[in-house]
């Protein structure tokens, strides 16, 4: 267990903060440009793993489980965003034959 927490270590923190960074903004980018359902919400995903990866990375480096804990809370959120969000889009792939997010302007009544 102890080979873990100095492999993760000897890695310097600003590459976990930067790789974050990066899928964050990868993911807000997916989530503002994309029009298809489905890959916005493999969008939002990544941008919950990059807080998940910068909390266990920080919670590694200080050597306290807290900051796990509540990664293990953000996969049961997540989990259950996509179990809802699936539900969503399988509704309206069945009524509108689409998973275009634009098709939502149609459904207003």
């Amino acid at each position: 267990m102890g080979e873990v927490n100095t492999f993760i270590n000897s890695v310097p923190l600003n590459y976990f903060v930067i790789l974050a960074t990066v899928l964050f903004c990868l993911g807000v980018l997916g989530v503002l440009l994309r029009k298809n359902a489905i890959i916005i919400l493999g969008c939002v995903e990544l941008m919950l793993n990059s807080v998940n990866l910068l909390l266990a990375a920080f919670s590694s480096y200080m050597g306290d489980g807290h900051g796990q804990i509540l990664v293990f809370f953000i996969m049961v959120v997540a989990a259950a965003e996509v179990a809802v969000g699936l539900a969503i889009i399988a509704m309206m792939y069945r009524n509108t034959k689409s998973v275009d997010v634009s098709i939502f302007n149609k459904l207003r009544g």
